[in-house]
């Protein structure tokens, strides 16, 4: 049996260099469109949870008070469902998955309440596609950064209750709480979207590279229920663009 030369075995090895090198990045693209289809399925459950609840709560989205570093409580749109965070401020370490209102619609099995140790999972707010943020806008070593919004605010996903200019601007949530407004366009304004909608909120660049390394694009469920993934978000405060809005 005759053995493969020298020169034979390199060319076996620069064809098999240039097949990785031309599927690498196929390959890579494969699993952000993988992620990014299975963030669609958490968002399309989120939404059928969101529309018994706002039919149970006379249209009010799932809203839960926390506490006010200054004292005094505040709606904190971060409660509105998932587990313990890691963040020490508005409840969010504190209130976890018993105390989060839409969970109930969410899991079947009974929620152990806040009080025991642990942190109760809550797979349906973690994206497979979260990759944190390398801001987070808080000024405290150890939370300034993080690998995980689930893990750091307790889900990878966020409710459309303040505009990007300031948490005072009011959307979808009134800021004492209430009914959602009335919606002019049910099928532009988004619902519930993960964290990278708010990437550049106050003009700042929070560093949620989710579904792309160098662009920020979005996950957002609609008022109207539909889903729609990879939605471009523009560097600017603007409070509409051609995709979405976030206005009522």
């Amino acid at each position: 049996m005759r053995a493969f030369s020298l020169i034979e075995l390199l060319v076996v090895i620069g064809v098999i260099a240039l097949l990785i090198g031309i599927l690498l990045p196929s390959l890579g693209q494969a699993r952000l469109t993988g992620r990014a289809t299975a963030c669609a399925g958490r968002l399309q459950q989120l939404g059928v949870a969101t529309t018994a609840y706002l039919n149970d709560f006379d249209q009010r989205l799932p809203q839960k008070r926390g506490p006010l570093p200054g004292g005094g409580e505040s709606i904190i749109g971060s409660l509105f469902a998932g587990k313990k965070g890691q963040l020490p401020f508005y409840g969010i370490n504190t209130i976890g998955a018993a105390g989060r209102p839409l969970n109930a619609y969410l899991s079947d099995a009974a929620i152990p309440p806040d009080a025991e140790p642990g942190v109760y999972p809550m797979p349906a707010l973690a994206s497979p596609a979260d990759k944190g943020a390398r801001s987070t806008g808080v000024p405290i070593p150890g939370f300034d950064r993080t690998d995980s919004m689930s893990d750091l605010v307790g889900a990878s996903y966020t409710l459309n209750d303040h505009t990007l200019s300031g948490e005072a601007n009011a959307t979808l949530v009134p800021l004492g709480g209430g009914r959602m407004p009335w919606v002019s366009n049910t099928a532009r304004t988004w619902m519930i979207g993960t964290h990278t909608i708010y990437n550049f909120q106050e003009k700042g660049d929070r560093g949620m590279r989710w579904f792309h390394s160098s662009r920020v694009e979005a996950g957002l469920l609609f008022v109207d229920a539909h889903v729609r993934m990879r939605v471009p978000v523009p560097a600017d405060t603007s409070d509409s663009t051609p995709d979405y809005t976030f206005l009522p």
